[in-house]
């Protein structure tokens, strides 16, 4: 007997894919960005609902553990995380200010907030993206397909054009590690400068670069 896979979710991935390259620059910016604020003592705040919520988490473990190689831990907090907070506000506040509260209580001018969202419609990233722009923090967003409402709401937006929600959260994954993959580059190439200056000014203290 002859099985028949059925590989459309595969097709439809590898189709979404292609477009998705063109954001390759956009990821590598945010990567780099993100390492100079939090190298610099900001902080990244991340939210999502449901599967966007796991991938939330995923980038926020990549940077306070590591992604790949050892390098020091960066302030990074998943909103949905603390369900003592998240149930507590729904309970009192209702559920769109889950994390607007949160983003009141530690977001600081400077600050970064990220919102993932496959519908990009979620109101409680809504009116976090708000709260964060009167805080004077910046917003970015991963989204599904524009245009989109958390789209307008942000000052960045990586929008996946996909079929399906499915197919948008794998899209979210491979950008969070290519965030990931900027950030550590920019944390390096940071650290090499570092050392390079600090060679040169004992250089000088030692009378080497006098003329």
């Amino acid at each position: 007997m002859k099985l028949v896979t059925d590989v459309t979710h595969c097709d439809d991935l590898m189709k979404a894919l292609e477009g998705f390259r063109e954001d390759a620059p956009l990821i590598q910016r945010w990567g780099t960005a993100l390492a100079g604020r939090l190298g610099g003592g900001a902080r990244l705040l991340v939210a999502g609902n449901g599967g966007s919520a796991a991938q939330a988490q995923h980038l926020t473990a990549e940077l306070v553990g590591r992604y790949r190689d050892d390098r020091p831990a960066f302030s990074a907090l998943a909103l949905h995380a603390d369900t003592s907070s998240t149930t507590a506000i729904a309970n009192d506040y209702g559920v769109s200010e889950i994390f607007a509260r949160q983003v009141a209580a530690h977001g600081r001018e400077g600050d970064l907030l990220m919102l993932l969202s496959t519908s990009g419609a979620s109101a409680n990233l809504l009116v976090a993206a708000e709260e964060a722009h009167r805080l004077g923090m910046t917003v970015w967003a991963l989204t599904g397909p524009a245009p989109n409402p958390l789209q307008a709401a942000a000052d960045e937006a990586l929008c996946v054009a996909a079929a399906t929600g499915a197919t948008v959260q794998e899209l979210h994954l491979v950008a969070v590690h290519m965030v990931c993959e900027a950030f550590d580059q920019a944390v390096a190439r940071r650290e090499r400068e570092q050392r390079a200056t600090g060679h040169e000014r004992r250089r000088w203290a030692a009378g080497e670069g006098a003329v």
